[in-house]
């Protein structure tokens, strides 16, 4: 069985929930992503906020990102998977909540991300397709 920790990219840098937009948007400019792990001062994962998230859900609500910051975009309980999950059961989780990425849990604690990608280029081929369509094929809550 394929799990999470072997396909991941480990190491996932985290935006502080006490950062601004602007801040983030930096960070996933430097790291070339676009989305990030939102963080809170506990270092429990609180959230992820994408690129997409800055510009629908402030700028183009006439948000100031210098002001607004990446936890007030933290909704909650975020979508995760733990390390030891097999793949099969991280497409599931891809494909019932349609995101395009989870933040990998070890215990507590971030210790990377799954991507669709990730998990594409680990599948059967035939599998691969039902993970595009059931993702792409709906509105993705992750950017």
């Amino acid at each position: 069985m394929t799990t999470a920790r072997e396909i991941m990219t480990g190491g996932a840098d985290c935006v502080d929930a006490g950062d601004t937009l602007v801040e983030a948007a930096r960070k996933m400019r430097d790291l070339g992503v676009g989305a990030l792990p939102i963080c809170g001062e506990d270092h429990r994962l609180k959230g992820m906020l994408t690129d997409r998230d800055i510009v629908v859900n402030c700028i183009a609500e006439g948000g100031d990102p210098n002001t607004r910051t990446a936890g007030e975009f933290a909704d909650g309980k975020p979508v995760t998977i733990g390390a030891d999950d097999s793949i099969e059961e991280a497409l599931h989780t891809m494909t019932e909540h349609a995101v395009r990425r989870l933040p990998v849990i070890d215990g507590h604690d971030l210790v990377g991300i799954v991507s669709q990608a990730d998990i594409a280029k680990n599948l059967p081929e035939d599998r691969v397709g039902e993970l595009v369509e059931a993702i792409s094929g709906a509105p993705s809550n992750d950017g």
